[in-house]
């Protein structure tokens, strides 16, 4: 088990993500699903639970993400991005980062195939219009997707003391990228605001993660509210 993981599951946060973001039966993306951002922020928390890169803070706005370790993951994402952190001419900071690794070319398909290949999604092509093909990515084996959702649902919905580092970290990201509706019903979620406004702070989890979620959950919301911003702007 990777350093600084508490689960069940053996999949990257990345991986846990993207089966939310996925339609389990159609293997098409919900719709509006800010995935992309979410896909890169789990990426960044996993080096950072790992404690390849910390967070330096030369001044009270500026956060810039440093390399500490460049041994690899294991993952070819991850570790794909762990080195162009590394090869950086100077230190960018985390939102850079989760912007920059957001746009990834076929960022989707490199971490649905990869669940492919552990055999719980499956690869296959639809039509749209009757014209184009796409892949689309439908699930196979519902355990792993189950099993995180039965772990949100625990954190969510009961007052558990502690939640675990990657639990937490998995819910904050969720919860910034408006992925737990696909998850849970938009009522009860509403009822247990506090809770995940909680879990998404890092107030139920130590102090190095809390500042690891807290980082994540930031640049997450910049990386999501900026486009949105931009076009909303450009449409007046």
């Amino acid at each position: 088990m990777r350093h600084g993981m508490n689960r069940s599951s053996d999949l990257f946060l990345h991986e846990e993500i993207m089966l939310l973001a996925l339609k389990d039966d159609k293997g098409t993306i919900e719709f509006g699903a800010n995935y992309t951002h979410a896909v890169a922020g789990a990426v960044i928390a996993e080096l950072l639970l790992n404690e390849r890169i910390r967070i330096d803070q030369p001044s009270k706005r500026k956060k810039l993400v440093v390399v500490d370790n460049v041994t690899p993951l294991g993952d070819p994402l991850i570790d794909e991005c762990l080195a162009k952190i590394d090869g950086a001419k100077k230190p960018k900071r985390i939102q850079d980062w989760v912007g920059k690794f957001a746009n990834i070319k076929n960022l989707k398909h490199r971490v649905a195939e990869q669940l492919s290949r552990r055999g719980i999604l499956k690869v296959d092509q639809d039509q749209v219009l009757l014209i184009f093909t796409r892949k689309i990515y439908p699930e196979v084996d519902p355990r792993p997707e189950n099993e995180i959702i039965e772990r949100m649902r625990r954190a969510i919905f009961t007052e558990m003391g502690d939640v675990d580092p990657s639990t937490a970290v998995l819910i904050s990201l969720a919860s910034a990228a408006d992925l737990l509706k696909y998850a849970f019903e938009k009522k009860k979620l509403k009822e247990r605001k506090a809770r995940i406004e909680a879990i998404a702070n890092g107030d139920l989890v130590g102090q190095a993660t809390k500042e690891a979620i807290q980082a994540m959950q930031a640049a997450v919301m910049v990386a999501v509210m900026i486009p949105a911003v931009v076009a909303s702007t450009s449409s007046c």
